[in-house]
């Protein structure tokens, strides 16, 4: 093929007069599809949040309520301000929270106002899943179930799917494990400025044990504990049984399970949550003009429009969109600040005041009602550690922790569970092994120590295109 001189060429087809049409780039699309083959959803968790007073209502039953917002203004940990795009949930509560207390150091976390990272929505494997979103002020946006197979029209993936005014998403979660939720329109600038959450899929029984009998922990099994996929017949030290992997099935009470739960799960106790994310101040305020960074429009749109140049901006052939230098100036961990000048180090933030402990606990309220998630960890010796990491980051991040871990499932899947069990296995990282993975990224790890440990992992987020560190962040990990 002739890149030069194309043999072929393919023309585009003007969009012109058909702006009422859901399936395009308009702002916004005027047309709200209903969901094709709606099925009844069965996802529990909006009444167990309900039930425990971390929602204020459940609109449509078994369903989570989402809007993509844009344009919250917060500070930053160093006097300046932020614009962030946030989602929000109507039936979420409001904690009080506010955005512009200089406390918080610029973590937004009320559901109801907005919230970045947006709320982690837990479901258990196998339910059929509804939310119910609209997008709140151009431009249009959708949500892509990053790591999910749905169906083509609830896929939302930008331009293949469709970009919403409304509309109800559908699908069913497959496979224990982390994944991530995000705004597929404009794809980098929407994820870069805050449109994202972590998704996380349970064992079966999760939530629905809680409304059996609710003296369960939300979140844990029928048997009161807490588990996630794994396969650890080679690394006996985090107390896997045979059972755990092979249980022998005693069928549930109420009916509700055909096979068992809990095959291929093993229990943890402490559960950490981390988000790293950069951001880059001068992309994050231009958010505050939502068609600051469209394309400069031709006389037929779609057709001769100018993406070398856009609103306010040159039409040189390295304007593109105003995004084609991403320098980053602030870096995040679920949120919380590693308050640092570029190019220093910086460990990670306290949630209440400068000097304090750093932050214990994510609110029940944006972890789906399961309490006692952790960022910077503080666990007992002799018991299992969940740690989810996503990288929320432009960039490249590097790790290394201070003690070993296993890293028993990657983007989403359990390495070595049926069946997936001949061709992966989960992976021993020794303490003080540093490792690179990019943005979008998930990784779940185990860590189980004997004896105490008072240390940090090492956070260093790379500036990809040049090769450089940018910033070094530490995140207190303390086992005693």
């Amino acid at each position: 093929m002739s890149f030069a001189n194309p043999a072929f060429r393919i023309l585009k087809r003007s969009v012109q007069g058909m702006e009422g049409m859901h399936s395009k780039m308009f702002d916004p699309p005027t047309d709200n599809l209903a969901t094709p083959d709606l099925v009844a959803p069965t996802n529990p968790v909006p009444e167990v949040m309900l039930a425990a007073g971390f929602l204020d209502n459940v609109s449509t039953p078994n369903t989570v309520n989402l809007q993509l917002m844009h344009g919250m203004d917060a500070p930053t940990w160093d006097g300046q301000r932020m614009n962030w795009f946030v989602f929000r949930d109507p039936d979420g509560i409001d904690n009080g929270t506010d955005p512009d207390q200089a406390p918080f150091q610029g973590l937004i976390l009320n559901p109801k106002q907005g919230a970045w990272p947006a709320p982690t929505i837990r479901i258990p494997r196998g339910v059929i899943f509804h939310c119910e979103t609209a997008g709140s002020g151009p431009p249009p946006h959708t949500i892509h179930w990053h790591g999910h197979e749905p169906t083509p029209m609830n896929d939302g993936v930008g331009h293949c799917s469709m970009e919403i005014g409304s509309y109800t998403y559908q699908w069913q979660p497959n496979f224990i494990g982390s994944y991530f939720y995000h705004c597929h329109r404009n794809t980098v600038q929407h994820f870069e400025f805050g449109l994202y959450g972590f998704t996380i899929i349970d064992p079966p029984d999760a939530f629905f044990a809680t409304q059996a009998n609710p003296a369960i922990p939300i979140g844990a099994g029928r048997d009161g504990l807490f588990r996630t996929a794994a396969n650890l017949v080679n690394f006996p030290q985090f107390g896997q049984t045979p059972a755990d992997r092979v249980q022998l099935f005693t069928p549930d009470p109420l009916g509700q399970f055909l096979t068992d739960p809990h095959a291929f799960t093993v229990p943890y106790t402490t559960e950490a949550l981390w988000v790293l994310d950069d951001r880059d101040i001068r992309w994050s305020n231009l958010g505050s003009g939502a068609r600051d960074t469209f394309p400069k429009q031709g006389n037929i749109p779609g057709v001769d429009d100018n993406f070398h140049g856009n609103a306010g901006g040159g039409v040189g052939p390295a304007d593109f969109f105003a995004f084609n230098d991403f320098r980053s100036t602030h870096w995040y961990c679920t949120g919380f600040p590693f308050p640092g000048p570029q190019g220093g180090s910086a460990t990670l933030a306290s949630s209440i005041a400068p000097g304090a402990p750093p932050p214990a606990a994510i609110p029940p309220e944006l972890m789906s009602g399961k309490t006692g998630v952790q960022v910077a960890i503080n666990a007992a010796v002799d018991t299992n550690i969940l740690i989810r990491c996503l990288n929320g980051a432009y960039n490249n991040v590097r790790l290394t922790f201070p003690v070993d871990i296993v890293i028993i499932g990657w983007d989403g899947r359990a390495l070595g569970v049926p069946p997936f069990g001949n061709y992966n296995a989960p992976v021993l990282v020794p303490a003080g092994t540093e490792f690179e993975f990019s943005v979008a990224r998930r990784f779940d790890c185990l860590i189980r120590s004997a004896a105490p440990v008072s240390g940090v992992a090492t956070v260093k987020f790379v500036d990809t295109l040049r090769r450089q560190v940018r910033f070094t962040g530490t995140i207190p990990i303390t086992i005693a």
